[in-house]
């Protein structure tokens, strides 16, 4: 038996995203470890597709697209984490670049179900 969300994109996308993350900052090597960060940036990135997958288990288009916009925000902060350990130097820049351009199609595959949604 598959779940509903398994058969979502942007679910699959955003899974894949948040393994791709989560070996990234295992490569990081700090002198000071900075264990919150890494935990945050471990949750944040795979709050998106945890969010999706809750919010397509509910019981209304409309909480299933306030679970999607959740998931956004999640997206945001894993890409603002990011971000910050670009500019420590923690990660390059083509790797920051990367995960980046990533987020970016995942945000507009999550706006395009937001929309879809809330047509229906």
């Amino acid at each position: 038996m598959k779940l509903g969300y398994e058969d979502l994109d942007v679910w699959n996308r955003a899974v894949d995203f948040a393994v791709r993350v989560i070996e990234l900052v295992e490569t990081v090597d700090t002198g000071r470890r900075h264990y919150r960060l890494f935990e945050q940036i471990e949750a944040s990135s795979t709050s998106v597709s945890m969010n999706l997958a809750e919010g397509k288990g509910r019981n209304s288009k409309k909480e299933f697209v306030q679970f999607c916009y959740i998931a956004r925000g999640s997206l945001y902060e894993t890409i603002t984490l990011l971000e910050v350990f670009r500019r420590k130097k923690w990660i390059s820049d083509s790797a920051y670049s990367q995960h980046e351009k990533e987020g970016i199609e995942i945000v507009s595959m999550i706006k395009g179900l937001i929309n879809a949604l809330n047509k229906k």
